[in-house]
């Protein structure tokens, strides 16, 4: 027995050194957002969509040996808050992290994020955004560690007013948003775009109200009213755009809605039956567009959260790190950062693309209006309603890209 053992021991060692230096890790996710107060139910969802993909992509093993995992921070819809549970999740060890709802607290994460990755080498973050919209964040702000999934506010007034220059009944625009970041990038866009598109068209009133605090849109709605407006441009979501709907059907206002975010969660059911043919949303997908794309995710989605699948760039997001991650066999969040640069791959919206040059992501749009369940072109509902979006146009990714001004600063590539 004495002769076997180091036999054994020398074999053994010899196997551990011959194996493959492959082995399996976690791509642990920190996903800092609105968990609490009036944007609640958007966080949830986001994260029960994180939850299901990830569940997914461990599953089909779309990281080859590596599985994601998400967790849920509260950063409460406030910049502050959110800096402060970026620093919990660095001391937790997290080296990714996802958030979305509120272009301000992307502003301060892309930020903090870069004084981070400065002042601690071999320990970087990457930033994951799958809603934060402001143009800056790949402009001005843009930032090697920061990678867009949704299309930013400018790319989607693009193809909004687009869509709207075509349609000589709209005479009187009226501009309505909340007041921080995101609301001024749209009121912005929405002014150049269609003095460009349709010179003819006013702008008959603009508006800009406290995010989240605003419980009567009444005195809004009046103002509205009051302006002859026939169309009404917001970038509002969550509990502001469902009120300000709400108001606005109670008031009787017969203006059409040209909107960003009407399908995100609550704002299906304040607009109800009454608002079909008025409301109308620019989004990257929708569950009734032209061949019924994602179909199998809605209904399993249904079924498990009973709630309605709607952000799918998570998708898109859960589905590039995994390529990423696989690709270069490593969850080092800068090897995955380089390995997202450029890459292209097949959504459920179709084939999109992370511009290298801004880390922005090049995807279709689809402009769609608020309609009665009919089984044909809508077949599936939001919210229980009887009503979903009826798809009116899509939107290809060249119609809708924009230029950039981001000056890229990178890192060594890692050898």
């Amino acid at each position: 027995m004495k002769k076997i053992r180091p036999l054994v021991l020398a074999v053994s060692v010899a196997a551990a050194f011959a194996a493959p230096a492959s082995h399996a890790d976690v791509i642990k996710i920190a996903m800092i957002d609105t968990m609490s107060g009036a944007f609640a139910p958007i966080g949830q969802n986001q994260l029960n969509t994180f939850r299901m993909f990830t569940e997914m992509a461990n599953q089909q093993k779309w990281a080859g040996n590596h599985t994601l995992e998400v967790q849920a921070f509260d950063g409460k819809g406030s910049p502050q808050e959110s800096l402060n549970q970026l620093k919990t999740v660095i001391d937790q060890g997290y080296r990714y992290i996802a958030q979305g709802n509120g272009s301000g607290v992307a502003l301060a994460l892309v930020d903090a994020v870069n004084k981070h990755n400065e002042r601690n080498p071999g320990k970087e973050i990457v930033f994951l955004n799958y809603s934060a919209i402001d143009p800056d964040l790949t402009n001005s702000k843009c930032s090697f560690w920061h990678f867009r999934f949704d299309a930013n506010s400018d790319m989607k007034m693009e193809a909004l007013t687009s869509y709207m220059a075509k349609d000589q009944e709209i005479k009187k625009v009226y501009i309505i948003g909340q007041n921080y970041a995101h609301g001024h990038q749209v009121t912005r866009a929405a002014k150049e775009y269609l003095k460009r598109k349709r010179p003819d068209i006013q702008i008959v009133g603009d508006d800009l109200h406290p995010i989240a605090t605003v419980k009567d849109f009444a005195p809004y709605v009046a103002k509205i009213k009051a302006s002859g407006a026939d169309s009404v441009i917001t970038g509002n979501w969550g509990a502001d755009l469902a009120l300000l709907v709400k108001a606005a059907k109670d008031a009787g206002l017969t203006a059409k809605f040209y909107t960003y975010y009407a399908g995100t969660s609550g704002v299906p059911t304040a607009m109800g039956g009454a608002t079909a043919g008025m409301v109308k949303q620019v989004a990257y997908w929708i569950p009734n567009n032209e061949t019924f794309s994602g179909k199998e995710i809605v209904e399993a989605f249904k079924k498990k959260y009973n709630d309605d699948f709607y952000v799918q760039d998570i998708y898109t997001l859960v589905q590039m790190v995994s390529k990423a991650v696989k690709d270069t066999n490593t969850t080092d969040p800068t090897r995955v950062a380089f390995a997202l640069e450029g890459m292209k791959t097949k959504a459920i919206n179709g084939d999109v693309e992370m511009r290298a040059a801004d880390h922005q992501l090049q995807q279709p749009l689809y402009i769609s209006t608020w309609a009665k369940v009919d089984g044909k072109k809508v077949k599936y509902d939001q919210e229980n309603t009887g009503y979903g979006w009826n798809m009116d146009q899509k939107i290809e990714s060249y119609v809708a890209t924009q230029p950039h001004s981001c000056q890229m600063k990178r890192p060594a590539r890692p050898s």
